[in-house]
């Protein structure tokens, strides 16, 4: 698998630049070693379970396939597997020797061009005995399906020809403008993936659509787009419902789309065209849509530490809710750009995994520190909002030092950023100076709104902040008592006065 990889980097043009780095981030989640000599089960090669199988049950339209071997299995480096209809006609390939099926399309995602934008993706993940092929696209409803396999698709394995040994047939579609969708990974839903769902929703989408996902975990990536407003995703609970993804920019950011047309990679809804050239595609759950609200559930990116920007959860587009949801990565973990509203939510990460342009409202949460490094950073316009987080905790892992993290920092591009926090409890690893410049320092850095009020330590005590960065500023207890409300900083919009959120001092 590893060597696998390596090929398809130098192949493939939107990864070019990844090199061996992309094998090592993918190859632990998707590859195990093999307990036998050809990585095949002992049963003559031939898999002991395949899902879904028969046609007695209908299954989801977007259903991932697996096949369960009785021992560790390995991945060949050539051969197809192919979904048929009943017919013969061929709907899917996978292709172990063909770049392109390292790509697929998510979420009818367009470039700012307004071209279709292709991700790369892994198509087949093998776990010890199991491997899961995550085709390229959802299935027709309705209909009925076979699957072939290459011999030496997985080593050792002899191949699937027949058109009776794999069969299954999927569910109808749900009603038309159906309100409420369920998504089931174990298939007790109307879909087996929240993509699926997403997908359903038609383009230019005018009432609130809500999204149940059942507890489990969901290793995708998902994309609204901006054609697909009014959504609300809701979990099990941030400890049951789990959607994750090793996306990241060496997969699908800047160093992977340096080489790809603009026309095809250049990002939707730029807020900042520069910066924001291919960096949307890289997060693990990314929203382009306005009026969209998720809750009850994690969204981690599972890019281990050191593997670059890896978002967990972004959101571009108006009035966002996060509502107890925990977001997990290193870097980079949550980004807002647009009016946002972030509450009772966990975020974790080390290098600046709470950052965009804001305005986004943030309280009564925890931001823990993974390591040394920034909270956030906060990329707004002059006179635009900021970020202002009300009653938060700053945590951190225990490995973490006293003195080596920063509430924020910026660079000399932003010299008018605003980051308040106000009633803030934080652990002894924020420093004393509390707050970074890069490339510039106080005397240019006039307009900066690097606020703080009322902050204490986890026991309660009022925190020393007499060697605060000298253009940072503590603010009244009247300035503070106006910036906790939502409404001032969002423009009018209040969530949780919509939400039923309310919060009294």
């Amino acid at each position: 698998m590893r060597s696998m990889f390596r090929q398809l980097v130098s192949r493939v043009r939107p990864i070019l630049r990844a090199g061996p780095v992309l094998a090592v981030l993918l190859a632990p989640v998707a590859v195990a070693p093999s307990a036998t000599a050809d990585g095949a089960g002992a049963a003559g090669g031939r898999p002991v379970a395949l899902a879904p199988n028969g046609t007695a049950e209908a299954v989801c339209a977007d259903t991932p396939l697996r096949l369960t071997f009785d021992s560790a299995v390995r991945l060949g480096t050539e051969g197809r597997l192919t979904v048929r209809r009943a017919d013969g006609g061929a709907v899917d390939t996978v292709d172990l020797a063909d770049p392109a099926t390292y790509q697929r399309l998510i979420g009818d995602a367009r470039s700012d061009y307004g071209q279709p934008h292709r991700w790369n993706y892994e198509p087949v993940v093998v776990t010890g005995r199991t491997a899961t092929v995550l085709l390229h696209r959802t299935l027709e409803p309705g209909q009925r399906y076979y699957v072939t396999v290459d011999p030496g698709f997985f080593l050792g394995h002899r191949g699937i020809t027949s058109p009776r040994e794999w069969r299954f047939r999927t569910a109808d579609a749900p009603r038309p403008g159906t309100r409420n969708l369920r998504v089931d990974a174990r298939g007790a839903g109307d879909f087996c993936t929240v993509q699926g769902a997403v997908d359903s929703v038609p383009e230019g989408n005018r009432a609130e659509v809500r999204i149940d996902v059942a507890p489990g975990t969901y290793r995708e990536i998902v994309y609204v787009g901006p054609s697909r407003p009014h959504l609300r995703v809701r979990g099990a609970g941030a400890g049951r419902t789990v959607i994750g993804y090793p996306n990241n920019n060496l997969l699908n950011g800047d160093s992977a789309m340096a080489d790809v047309p603009p026309e095809q990679s250049y990002c939707p809804r730029r807020v900042l065209p520069q910066p924001d050239r291919f960096n949307c595609w890289r997060a693990a759950f990314g929203v382009d849509a306005d009026d969209f609200r998720l809750s009850d559930l994690t969204v981690h990116n599972l890019t281990p530490k050191g593997g670059s920007q890896a978002e967990a959860f972004r959101g571009n587009g108006d009035r966002i809710v996060l509502d107890r949801v925990r977001v997990v990565s290193f870097q980079d973990s949550l980004r807002i750009q647009g009016r946002a509203f972030v509450t009772d939510s966990y975020v974790e990460g080390n290098v600046d995994f709470f950052w965009g342009t804001g305005g986004v409202y943030v309280r009564d949460s925890e931001l823990k520190s993974l390591d040394i490094g920034y909270i956030s950073q906060i990329r707004n316009q002059p006179d635009a909002p900021g970020a202002v987080f009300v009653d938060t905790r700053l945590t951190r892992a225990d490995s973490v030092a006293d003195g080596s993290v920063l509430l924020s920092r910026i660079d000399s591009r932003f010299p008018a950023s605003q980051a308040v926090f106000i009633d803030t409890a934080m652990d002894s690893h924020v420093a004393p100076e509390g707050w970074g410049l890069t490339g510039f320092d106080c005397t240019s850095g006039q307009d900066l709104r690097f606020w703080e009020y009322g902050s204490k330590d986890l026991s309660g005590a009022p925190v020393d902040t007499g060697e605060r960065l000298s253009c940072s500023r503590q603010l009244s207890a009247a300035e503070a008592r106006t910036w906790r409300d939502p409404a001032r900083l969002l423009n009018g919009w209040d969530p949780s006065a919509e939400s039923g959120h309310s919060h009294h001092n």
